[in-house]
């Protein structure tokens, strides 16, 4: 019926759509084991179980909260309902500071305490995150 010509083509056409398919599969796999989610305090304060995964917790930081001693930073994040204390080892971006928004990134120690391998701070007095302003209701 078909010519040995067209039955080429059609595996072809075949062939390589199955490689792009298998190719967006793996590319989607390997992306989605390397997303950090992020979540605020109060979600934290809900978790059924803690995760050893790294994850991203965002809020403001509290006024008077952060303590500095040598390389460590202490300071407490907060979504005006509840609040999880972070410590951090290493250099804070300029623009850390209490009251503004922040994203630590790191492990859970327990649902109060937070060990943050980054800081990330906004960047500007009118940006943040939409996770972070979701989080804490304004629009």
């Amino acid at each position: 019926m078909y010519g040995r010509k067209v039955k080429l083509r059609f595996l072809f056409v075949v062939l390589v759509l199955i490689t792009l398919i298998l190719t967006a599969l793996l590319v989607l796999k390997s992306l989605e084991e390397n997303v950090v989610y992020f979540q605020s305090p109060s979600e934290i304060k809900v978790l059924s179980e803690l995760d050893k995964k790294k994850i991203r917790v965002g809020g403001m930081v509290k006024k008077n909260s952060i303590l500095v001693k040598a390389s460590e930073v202490k300071f407490v994040i907060t979504d005006f309902k509840n609040e999880i204390t972070v410590t951090y080892t290493g250099a804070i971006p300029n623009l850390f500071e209490e009251g503004k928004g922040v994203v630590a990134e790191g492990f859970l120690k327990d649902r109060n305490f937070f060990s943050a391998t980054k800081i990330l701070a906004k960047h500007d007095e009118n940006y943040m995150p939409p996770e972070v302003k979701q989080a804490l209701g304004e629009k």
